[in-house]
């Protein structure tokens, strides 16, 4: 069995579209491939069986090189949660869980993103070596999120990205 740790990581961002549109952006297979991962020119894949215990699969092709990201969905409550695990096969065999909050503030919305990050690690690793392995996922986990919140705000304010 692997040692592992998790870190969480937590952003918000703040979009002039409704909360509806934010989460149909979330899990609308049409919508999803514009954004999510990376762009529509890219994402060769996406699939999506949108109900508790269904899974959703979207895989990105990179200068030839097939990334996949799949889960499944644990919570729904549209348009406010969406719970759902998140798996990078072809990097390892754990499953991270994300959490998405989308909130009406006045005439806009707020979204807030929790990835509870699991990090594999060595038995003989010291603190210090883990403190920056969790360092690592994080600050990686983050600029990939950014970059695709930039996506989805451009989606959901303006329609394209």
């Amino acid at each position: 069995m692997k040692k592992t740790s998790t870190v969480v990581l937590t952003m918000a961002r703040r979009f002039q579209a409704s909360p509806k549109d934010v989460y149909k952006a979330w899990t609308k297979p049409e919508l999803m491939k514009k954004w999510l991962f990376s762009t529509e020119s890219t994402n060769q894949v996406v699939r999506n069986e949108f109900h508790i215990g269904g899974r959703w699969e979207i895989i990105d092709r990179r200068n030839g090189i097939d990334y996949q990201a799949t889960g499944e969905y644990l919570e729904l409550d549209p348009p406010h949660r969406l719970v759902f695990s998140f798996e990078m096969p072809q990097y390892n065999d754990l499953e991270d869980r994300i959490i998405v909050w989308v909130s009406p503030v006045l005439d806009a919305c707020e979204m807030t993103f929790k990835q509870e990050i699991v990090v594999p690690h060595e038995e003989d690793w010291t603190d210090e070596d883990l403190e920056k392995a969790m360092s690592e996922f994080i600050g990686a986990s983050e600029e990939g999120w950014d970059r695709m919140f930039d996506n989805l705000k451009q989606l959901v304010e303006t329609g394209e990205v």
